[in-house]
């Protein structure tokens, strides 16, 4: 039986993720589960006292409204140390730190997660260690298939959590509901009754101030290599027979790998945009290039739409297409999925004649399912309508829910080795064909819908 985690090491605990996101989320978590006592150590490079850290996780924790025995438990036993976390010799100084079996959150950047692991490889950890990993997890598979065999050498697999806190417990559970306690859907939701879907994800924010990491990564990396994959895979795979974590893992491995870019062409099924000056929601934007941090010969992309296919069964024929970009007219985050029209419209019915379209909208979630039915007046006319839902909403942030996942020793939701692997392997023909300059980058102005080439998605 694994042993209950009893301290949260967070390494990088002197960043924005951990004040802005990671200590809210904890606070929070911390007040809904009033039985769950936790340490707290902090790992960063920069030299804190024990008032400025204590400071910095009392701002966070009233900024989550956090309260309670265990809250206050926490805060005043909370640690930080000034450490070079890729050192073996100081690892060792901060895992004696720890209490019981410990959960180790690397709020680092790729490169020196790697250098921690090869640190961590040459001590004894505590048995029940569990590793949190932000992504991305490497920078293509040949580098994500070494950071998981360096990773195997510390724990075992189910130890270890590879976050994407885009797909939250509860939307994870609100599709796998949505799909499974409805027999109206599921038999319908294969190619002989689906035309195709499209999973989007807009925004308006531009870079702001991510240059460091988004430069190198871009619209592709950044979104639909981790996280609109993610969704693809929990929309399109079989349904398991347990929401276990080997049921769930094995159920989203099994239909991400066999997907591919559609008819094997990241030319014809790919496109790429970048922003540039404009307008977005009255604020002045400046072009992506004069971004600070930005080097424009990366030829980076703020835009990215690529259509996929599954090879299987259920999926053959139905495109997949995956768009994400920034500083766009308006923030659009959705699942479209539209249906095949009717094979035979009785004569003497007119007006609308559009397919059913079903849109699932996340965070919040909620879905509607678009008709033709007929309308007030002459019965013969079809007027559209839409009939809506709202999904109940999670209780925790969803870094809240990430942190339970990993407290509890629970990888249902995390990213499981293979499938980080299959997620690069999935990209990689569009990421070479990019950087041989096909299909072309092309421009967009900044609060725009994208290039005015481009066909709108559902």
């Amino acid at each position: 039986m694994t042993q209950p985690i009893a301290t949260l090491l967070i390494l990088g605990a002197s960043g924005d993720l951990t004040s802005r996101l990671l200590l809210p989320a904890l606070g929070q978590l911390l007040t809904e589960q009033h039985v769950r006592r936790l340490r707290l150590v902090g790992a960063g490079s920069d030299d804190l006292t024990p008032a400025e850290w204590r400071a910095i996780v009392v701002k966070s924790f009233a900024a989550a409204e956090a309260s309670g025995a265990c809250v206050d438990h926490l805060v005043a036993t909370t640690v930080y140390r000034r450490a070079d976390v890729t050192r073996p010799e100081e690892m060792q100084g901060l895992l004696a730190l720890c209490e019981g079996a410990p959960a180790v959150y690397f709020a680092l950047p790729p490169a020196v997660t790697g250098l921690v692991c090869d640190a961590l490889a040459e001590l004894e950890l505590p048995g029940g260690t569990q590793l949190a990993l932000e992504k991305p997890f490497g920078f293509d598979e040949d580098s994500a298939v070494r950071l998981n065999a360096s990773l195997a050498r510390l724990v075992p697999e189910e130890c270890i959590h590879r976050i994407d806190h885009f797909l939250g417990r509860s939307t994870v559970f609100n599709l796998l509901g949505f799909r499974f306690a409805n027999r109206i859907f599921e038999p319908l939701w294969n190619n002989d009754h689906i035309e195709r879907v499209d999973i989007v994800y807009d925004e308006q924010l531009g870079l702001e101030g991510r240059a460091g990491y988004y430069d190198r990564a871009g619209a592709l990396v950044d979104m639909i290599q981790s996280h609109l994959l993610q969704v693809l895979a929990v929309l399109a795979m079989e349904p398991p027979s347990t929401l276990e974590a080997a049921d769930l893992r094995d159920a989203k491995g099994i239909v991400l790998r066999a997907t591919r870019v559609r008819g094997g062409s990241p030319r014809r099924s790919s496109r790429r945009a970048r922003y540039g000056a404009g307008v977005v929601a009255a604020r002045p934007v400046p072009a992506y290039v004069d971004e600070p941090g930005v080097d424009p010969a990366n030829d980076t992309e703020t835009l990215a739409e690529v259509t996929f296919e599954i090879n299987n069964w259920r999926w053959a024929g139905v495109p997949f297409t995956l768009r994400s970009g920034k500083a766009l007219s308006a923030r659009r985050r959705e699942i479209v999925v539209t249906f095949k029209p009717v094979p035979h419209l009785p004569v003497g019915l007119t007006g609308h004649e559009e397919p059913t379209v079903l849109r699932i909208f996340l965070g919040p979630d909620e879905l509607s399912l678009e008709l033709n039915l007929n309308g007030p007046g002459d019965p013969h006319v079809l007027e559209r309508v839409s009939l809506g839902a709202v999904f109940g909403p999670g209780q925790l942030l969803a870094y809240g829910e990430v942190l339970e996942g990993v407290l509890d020793s629970d990888p249902a939701l995390s990213v499981r080795g293979d499938v980080a692997e299959q997620c690069w392997r999935i990209v990689a023909p569009v990421l070479a064909a990019w950087r041989a300059g096909k299909p072309a980058l092309e421009d967009y102005a900044a609060g725009t819908t994208g290039p005015s080439g481009w066909s709108a998605l559902g």
